[in-house]
C-alpha cells in the first residue's frame, strides 16, 4: 500500500473523522486503518463527537435495521407485482377464487365464505358475479362481532363495500365477552358471505379444484391408503 495512503489517512484521523468515514474518502480496509491509526491520538473534541454519534447509532440502530428490512420487502412485494399481467385470463381469474374458495369457503353444506379481510371479501363478491352472474343485491351475509363494536355501523361498512343491501345481512352473532387476550384487533369483525341455493356451484367450485389436483391425486391417495390406521383412532370422551 503506498505510503501517501497511510499519510491521507493520518491527516484524516488528525481532524477526528472515524474509520468508516475514513472509509468513504479511500479505499482501504479497516483493519488496515486500525493499524496504521491505532496510535494516532485524537482531540477531547473529537472524542466527544465521535462518541455522541455512536450513541445516536446505538439508540436507532434496531429501528434503522426495521426501515432497511421494510424497504426490502417493498421492493420485493412491487418487483412481485410487475411479473403479473393483467387483466387476468377468465381461467386464471377462476381458478384464482376456486383455489381461495377451498382455502376460506365452506365444505359442507351451501356456498359461503367468511373472512374479516376487505380485499378478500370484495374479490370473492367481484368474482361470485363476474363468474357464476350473481350480482351483489342477490348475496347474503351475516356478521361475527364483539359486544363493544357497533353492530349497525359494521353493517353498513360491509354494506358500502360490497354493494350487499343492509337488508341482506341476518342477524349477527355477537361473541360472549371473553378474559382471554387477542393481539389482532377486527375492526370490521368478521362477515359470512352466502350465494342463496349455492349447493351445486359449490360442486362446480369443487371440480374445478379436482381438475387441477388430478396430477397429485394418486400419489395423496397411495400415501393416505399406507397410513390408513391413523384415522382409527379413537376420539376423546368430554366428561364435562
Amino acid at each position: 500500500m503506498p505510503k501517501k495512503f497511510k499519510m491521507q489517512a493520518i491527516r484524516l484521523r488528525k481532524r477526528g473523522l472515524s474509520y468508516n468515514e475514513i472509509k468513504r474518502h479511500m479505499s482501504v480496509a479497516k483493519s488496515t486503518l486500525s493499524l496504521w491509526l491505532k496510535n494516532i491520538p485524537l482531540s477531547e473534541e473529537h472524542h466527544r463527537r465521535l462518541y455522541t454519534k455512536q450513541i445516536a447509532i446505538l439508540s436507532r440502530g434496531s429501528q434503522s435495521q426495521k426501515e432497511r428490512r421494510m424497504r426490502e420487502i417493498e421492493k420485493i412485494i412491487q418487483t412481485a407485482a410487475s411479473e403479473i399481467k393483467t387483466p387476468l385470463t377468465h381461467d386464471t381469474y377462476r381458478l384464482m377464487g376456486a383455489a381461495l374458495y377451498w382455502a376460506e369457503g365452506t365444505k359442507r353444506g351451501g356456498f359461503e365464505v367468511t373472512n374479516s379481510d376487505p380485499y378478500f371479501i370484495l374479490f370473492m363478491v367481484k368474482w361470485i358475479e363476474k363468474i357464476f352472474g350473481v350480482l351483489a343485491q342477490n348475496l347474503r351475509a351475516r356478521l361475527n362481532i364483539y359486544p363493544q363494536q357497533n353492530d349497525v355501523k359494521i353493517k353498513r361498512f360491509w354494506s358500502e363495500l360490497t354493494q350487499i343491501p343492509v337488508k341482506n345481512f341476518g342477524k349477527s352473532f355477537v361473541k360472549p365477552i371473553s378474559k382471554g387476550y387477542k393481539k389482532n384487533n377486527l375492526y370490521y369483525g368478521t362477515i359470512k358471505v352466502e350465494l342463496p341455493k349455492g349447493t351445486d356451484t359449490k360442486h362446480r367450485v369443487f371440480g374445478w379444484i379436482q381438475a387441477v389436483l388430478n396430477e397429485i391425486d394418486p400419489r395423496v391417495k397411495e400415501v393416505q391408503q399406507k397410513w390408513i390406521r391413523l384415522t382409527s383412532v379413537t376420539r376423546p370422551i368430554n366428561l364435562k
